[in-house]
């Protein structure tokens, strides 16, 4: 039994961090449903950042996460300028392609730019683990899934009271009524790709303090996607969920089957889970049905 309760604990603190990294997904597609399949990249690449600014700089903690969000925001500015400005009405499979081919520029980029700059970011988080009778909680695990629920909760709040995030439901609603009414369509999916790569400098730095980080952080994308396609692809409360049964399915998978099965269990698991949501609800858990007059 304490082998399934801390498998179920490992879980869920998986989970919440896999919601902030979601969140980044969900940000941009709820304001220019743009399906960004770099988004692998942009997590390695905000933590990169840190890590340089940290480690080459010698900056503090805030201070490289501040520096690193200013370089994302560049970033989000220099792609909207070179591509997503001229991308409006195309065909989805041409943007997809964008987001693809930037995905591999950046992998590739930072090989070179960031080569022999350490990957590792030291925890500001205390190190003594928490014991629970039985079962030992990682501090570091337990305070990233803190971090983690606390800025998608505030990114929420931001997109339902706010009036920029009030904008961006518009434009996810109906870009064309937006657009009438007087709301900057370019300006406000600037400040959505933006706001993605701040989270995307938060979730890859919390994600290489929990695993040491690496060139793998930019395959996290493939972990993720089939969470937000399970919860909804323009809905955060169907992120928190479907991040939550992701983690525990993938923990228990690691932990049952893995002894029998082998390594890559959890994502087996993963991915099986979203082709039984594809043939039972395509648009997910608390996504919106699309409904055409025919």
């Amino acid at each position: 039994m304490t082998f399934f309760v801390s498998l179920l604990i490992e879980g869920c603190l998986a989970g919440a961090l896999y919601a902030l990294i979601a969140l980044a997904f969900v940000l941009v597609y709820k304001a220019s449903h743009v399906v960004n399949l770099a988004l692998g990249e942009w997590i390695m690449l905000g933590a990169l950042l840190v890590a340089t600014a940290i480690n080459v700089a010698g900056l503090a903690f805030g201070p490289a996460l501040l520096v690193a969000s200013a370089g994302m925001i560049g970033l989000a500015r220099l792609l909207d300028r070179l591509a997503l400005s001229h991308l409006v009405g195309r065909p989805v499979i041409v943007v997809l392609m964008v987001t693809l081919g930037v995905g591999t520029f950046i992998r590739g980029a930072t090989q070179v730019g960031f080569a022999g700059v350490p990957r590792g970011i030291p925890s500001p988080f205390p190190p003594d683990p928490l014991i629970l009778g039985e079962v030992v909680v990682s501090a570091d695990k337990l305070a990233v899934a803190i971090v983690s629920l606390l800025v998608v909760a505030g990114v929420a709040w931001g997109l339902h009271r706010s009036r920029t995030g009030v904008a961006l439901r518009a434009l996810a609603d109906d870009p064309q009524a937006a657009m009438a009414s007087g709301i900057d369509i370019n300006r406000h999916v600037l400040y959505a790709w933006s706001a993605a790569g701040i989270v995307a400098v938060l979730a890859g730095t919390l994600w290489t303090i929990v695993t040491g980080g690496g060139f793998g952080v930019a395959l996290v994308g493939l972990k993720i996607f089939p969470i937000v396609i399970i919860g909804g692809l323009d809905s955060i409360a169907g992120t928190l969920v479907a991040s939550a049964l992701i983690g525990v399915l993938e923990s228990l998978a690691a932990g049952y089957l893995e002894p029998y099965l082998g390594a890559g269990c959890g994502l087996l698991v993963t991915y099986l889970a979203l082709i039984g949501m594809l043939l039972v609800r395509p648009y997910g858990l608390f996504g919106e049905a699309k409904v055409a007059r025919v």
